[in-house]
């Protein structure tokens, strides 16, 4: 929850706009300058994500990234390592994962859904032992679930820092993404290296996940990537208009749920994850009785 300050202010904070402002709860700003960032590349991944029918590779390399973390916190407790931030831990996690499981689902000769899942599994078992043998409490659930005051200013400086990067590796790369998300078949003959550009996606995705991790959480976080794409794909006429969309979906899931958490002294990860669920169900709903 937003934890007991709110409850020392109470009576001197009217609503949350005041409380951005408050100087006792700067980690309110940081979350949600955090989410507004990252509500670009997520926007705009998650809808090569829903394109590409990828979710649940997206989901493997999320749940893969506790072990980076745990990992992290290890080694800053006990081999002094305070200059790695969990945040550097879950992006090495993220990227080795996304490497692994995007080289088996294109060459593997075995069954892809149980490497897949063994890598899901294994990293975050990884990160609970790295977690239970170091010093001191760590919460493991809230690397889960999400936790508003692991939000820091410098988890803020890393995010905008991997937006700027994923934004650019977007525009410089966008045709040849399209191209391979629709028909990668029609992409290769074209010349275009469908395998690279399929792991860069997946990368991509890794990265992504990893800069909202503190604010939704492991176990979330690949909700907000895809519900938003899969919102804005029911009224989109087109792929742009459906990335737009979705970045302003995402952005406007986090300030609400945000408020919603804030107002009602509610989980933050869980109160913009339900949001963008009711949102999806209504939106769906409505699209079927359209249709019929």
């Amino acid at each position: 929850m937003l934890t007991n300050t709110l409850i020392v202010t109470e009576g001197t904070i009217t609503d949350f706009w005041q409380a951005l402002f408050h100087p006792d709860l700067g980690f309110l700003r940081n979350a949600l300058l955090l989410g507004l960032v990252g509500s670009i590349p997520l926007g705009a991944v998650g809808t090569f994500v829903v394109a590409r029918r990828i979710s649940y590779l997206a989901a493997a390399i999320a749940h893969s990234v506790l072990g980076g973390i745990g990992g992290a916190l290890y080694a800053q407790q006990v081999w002094g390592w305070t200059w790695l931030h969990p945040m550097f831990g879950a992006l090495l996690a993220a990227l080795v994962s996304a490497s692994i499981i995007g080289l088996v689902s294109l060459r593997s000769q075995q069954r892809e859904d149980a490497v897949i899942g063994a890598i899901w599994v294994s990293g975050m078992a990884i990160g609970l032992i790295f977690m239970a043998k170091t010093p001191g409490y760590v919460d493991g659930m809230a690397y889960l679930f999400g936790d508003i005051l692991l939000v820091t200013r410098s988890d803020l400086w890393i995010a905008s820092a991997v937006a700027v990067f994923i934004v650019a590796v977007l525009l410089i790369w966008h045709r040849q993404i399209v191209a391979v998300c629709f028909d990668s078949e029609f992409a290769a003959i074209r010349g275009v290296r469908v395998e690279a550009i399929y792991l860069l996606l997946l990368l991509l995705t890794a990265l992504t996940i990893v800069m909202l991790v503190s604010l939704v959480g492991i176990v979330l976080v690949i909700a907000l990537l895809t519900l938003p794409p899969a919102i804005a794909a029911l009224r989109a006429r087109s792929l742009a208009q459906m990335l737009g969309s979705a970045v302003l979906l995402t952005a406007g899931f986090i300030v609400f749920g945000l408020w919603a958490s804030y107002s009602l002294n509610l989980p933050t990860g869980p109160s913009i994850i339900l949001l963008a669920a009711m949102v999806y169900l209504l939106a769906s709903m409505r699209q079927r009785f359209l249709k019929d």
